[in-house]
C-alpha cells in the first residue's frame, strides 16, 4: 500500500546518445508511475557510477526489473560490492560539494525570477544530499528535509539542522505560514496543469495525477509537525509552475505572481542581489557542512 504523496520510480536504459525526454508520472493499475531515461553512456563502468551520488544508490541492491544483456546485473553487482567503502563514499560526498559550487557560482542572473529562484532553491537544497551520502542513505528530492533531519537524529548531531533551515530561509516559519503559502500553490498548481502544453522535463510533477505528490503530500508534512520541511518542495513546485505559465498562460503567470512573490520575500529574498548573497551564504557554509559530513562517516559504522 503506497502513502498519499508517493510514487514508484522506474528507469529505463537506454543505447541511444542522447536519453529521450523522460515519460514522466503516470497512473497504471492505480499505482502513480515515474519513468526516466539513462543511457549506457551515463553508467559505461562502476567506477563512474560508484562517483555519482545520484546514480550510485539505485545499484546499492538488486531492484532490476528486466535485463537482457546481463550487463545491468553485472554492474550492479560491482557496485553493491564497493558501494559502501570509505573511498567512494568521500568521493560521493565530494560530487554533491562541487555540484553546489557549480551551481550557486553560475545562476544566470539574467533569467526569469523564476528561474532565478530554482536555480538557488534547488543547489541550496542539495547541502542536505552531502550529510546524506555521507550516512549511505537516499538523496531523495521532496523529502529531502525531513530525511536528512531523522538522519541526524539517529546520529546525535541535530545541531546543524537550523543552519540548513537558516540557508533556505525558513527557521522560523509557523505551521500557519506554510499552510497560506501552500493554498496559494495549489490555486497556482490547478491553473499551471490546465493550461500546460509545452513539454519541459519536470512537467509530469505538474499535472492533475500528480498533485496528490505536491499538494497533499506536503499537506501531509505540516500537519504530522514537519512544516518547515514542507517549504523546499513548496517553493520548487511553485517556481515550476510560474515556468508554465510564463510560457503556456503569460497572463495568468502575472495575475498569480504575487503569491510566489510573497513566499519568495517570506524566505528572505527581495532582489537577485539579494539572491546572490544568499548563494553566497551558502558557499561559505560549505566548510561546516564538509566536517559534518566527514564526522558522519567516522562515526558510520556501515562504513568500510
Amino acid at each position: 500500500m503506497m502513502s498519499v504523496g508517493s510514487d514508484i520510480d522506474v528507469v529505463v536504459v537506454t543505447s541511444e546518445a542522447k536519453p529521450p525526454l523522460k515519460l514522466g508520472k503516470f497512473i497504471y493499475r492505480d499505482a502513480l508511475i515515474e519513468i526516466t531515461f539513462l543511457t549506457w553512456n551515463e553508467i559505461a563502468s562502476a567506477e563512474e557510477v560508484l562517483t555519482s551520488y545520484h546514480l550510485a544508490g539505485s545499484f546499492r541492491v538488486d531492484t532490476i526489473i528486466a535485463d537482457p544483456t546481463g550487463q545491468l546485473r553485472g554492474l550492479q553487482q560491482k557496485v553493491s560490492r564497493h558501494f559502501a567503502e570509505r573511498e567512494w563514499v568521500w568521493r560521493r560526498c565530494e560530487n554533491v560539494r562541487q555540484k553546489i559550487e557549480h551551481g550557486l557560482r553560475n545562476i544566470d542572473l539574467t533569467a526569469p525570477w523564476h528561474d532565478q529562484i530554482m536555480a538557488w532553491l534547488f543547489m541550496t537544497g542539495v547541502t542536505t544530499h552531502v550529510l546524506l551520502v555521507a550516512a549511505l542513505r537516499n538523496p531523495t528530492v521532496r523529502l529531502r528535509y525531513l530525511a536528512v533531519y531523522n538522519m541526524l537524529q539517529e546520529f546525535g548531531r541535530t545541531d546543524i539542522y537550523p543552519e540548513l533551515l537558516r540557508l533556505l530561509g525558513c527557521e522560523h516559519w509557523t505551521s500557519q505560514r506554510t499552510s497560506h503559502h501552500l493554498s496559494a500553490l495549489a490555486r497556482t498548481f490547478d491553473v499551471a496543469a490546465a493550461h500546460a502544453k509545452t513539454p519541459f522535463f519536470f512537467s509530469s510533477d505538474i499535472t492533475a495525477a500528480s498533485r496528490p505528490i505536491a499538494i497533499d503530500g506536503s499537506r501531509n508534512l505540516i500537519r504530522d509537525g514537519y512544516h518547515r520541511e514542507a517549504v523546499f518542495w513548496i517553493g520548487a513546485t511553485f517556481a515550476r509552475c510560474h515556468k508554465i505559465l510564463s510560457t503556456d498562460a503569460p497572463k495568468l503567470q502575472v495575475e498569480l505572481a504575487p503569491a510566489f512573490e510573497e513566499f519568495v520575500i517570506d524566505l528572505g529574498i527581495t532582489s537577485s542581489d539579494t539572491l546572490v548573497r544568499r548563494a553566497e551564504d551558502v558557499l561559505q557554509f560549505l566548510p561546516r557542512l564538509w566536517d559534518e559530513a566527514e564526522s558522519i562517516m567516522l562515526a558510520n559504522r556501515e562504513i568500510l
